[in-house]
């Protein structure tokens, strides 16, 4: 995503400043916000021609010619959904909004849809045993178990190629050379593909530790039984732009409460609400980390990704989630394998 802030405009300017910001900008157009960034619309160079000749003038304010209906695409959306988008609209710039419209940058189609290949490792942890899908997973490690046409790795590898991200290492452990061997050095892919062996289990951050060749740049961690659609170029502009020293990816799920939910001040009931639905976020198993980060892993002892978080914050690390709003299946049980084939279209 291309940085917004040399094309934000507000809507109470004059033409003529508006042209002189789509002329700095060199992007042909300028994204119309209102205080709170919340996108108004768009001003293209087109839409100041045609105002002009229908007899606007250079003084006048811009909020009449704007196009307040501009298309755009969600900060979570895929590469492939803004492509598909973009081509059928023959758009060349698409502004990215968040869940509540506010602008978070502009996609440029023409270097989206070249294969920008990035450095930044992907670790994923693919060393569970995998007995809640027992017996699925008696001779088969879950990370080969197919969801549609292919095992859920091989989507999970695919997604993050697709966004560029080539160096991936794999964290192995229960029948690992069933992994090894299905997926090789990740040639037949474009990518490299390395593998950490687990001698015991070390939970979800502890495989750190081992890592031979320590990241130099900002690197994914994520959980080899998630299947999501989520845009990891728009994850890690984010992270990096926030200057995070770890982001978490997080899900809002609601949950009922079954009973009737009193509120009290000074033991005198102040009100009753019964069954409320509460909203809350919760994680969603996609990480990015700095390499400092690494520091605070011990060597080769059980250690979970939540346990490195709370460290985090007890140092006033900058800390920081990411919402995820996107497809998202969790496979940790059977009825969500079903539910991931379900989805894909092939029932199990």
């Amino acid at each position: 995503m291309k940085n917004i802030m040399d094309v934000v405009i507000a809507n109470d300017i004059t033409i003529i400043d508006a042209m002189e910001t789509i002329q700095k900008g060199s992007l042909k157009i300028a994204l119309v916000v209102n205080y709170d960034m919340t996108l108004v619309g768009t001003l293209s160079d087109g839409d100041i021609r045609r105002a002009l000749l229908n007899k606007s003038k250079l003084e006048d304010k811009i909020d009449s010619i704007i196009n307040k209906n501009p298309i755009t695409c969600k900060v979570n959306d895929s590469k492939d959904k803004i492509l598909h988008v973009a081509n059928s609209k023959k758009l060349y710039l698409i502004p990215v909004v968040d869940e509540n419209n506010k602008l978070i940058g502009i996609e440029d189609i023409d270097e989206l849809s070249k294969q920008l290949l990035r450095e930044n490792m992907v670790v994923l942890m693919v060393g569970g045993l995998g007995t809640r899908l027992q017996p699925l997973t008696n001779d088969m490690p879950k990370p080969l178990l197919k969801v549609g046409e292919k095992p859920i790795l091989e989507t999970i590898i695919e997604n993050f190629a697709n966004y560029g991200f080539v160096n991936i290492v794999l964290c192995v452990n229960y029948k690992a050379h069933m992994i090894e061997e299905y997926f090789g050095d990740g040639s037949n892919y474009g990518i490299n593909i390395s593998y950490i062996t687990e001698d015991k289990r070390l939970g979800t951050a502890g495989a750190l530790s081992l890592l031979e060749n320590r990241p130099n740049k900002p690197f994914f961690v994520m959980n080899g039984d998630l299947l999501t659609n989520i845009n990891f170029e728009h994850m890690l502009n984010f992270h990096e732009n926030n200057q995070s020293t770890a982001t978490m990816s997080v899900r809002e799920i609601e949950t009922q409460i079954a009973f009737g939910v009193i509120e009290t001040s000074d033991n005198r009931i102040t009100s009753i609400k019964e069954k409320p639905i509460q909203k809350v976020l919760v994680n969603a198993g996609i990480y990015i980390l700095e390499p400092e980060v690494l520091e605070y892993v011990p060597s080769n002892e059980f250690f979970d990704m939540p346990t490195l978080y709370e460290i985090l914050i007890n140092e006033d690390k900058n800390v920081l989630s990411y919402l995820n709003n996107g497809y998202w299946i969790d496979i940790g049980q059977l009825d969500d394998y079903k539910k991931a084939n379900n989805v894909l279209g092939k029932k199990v």
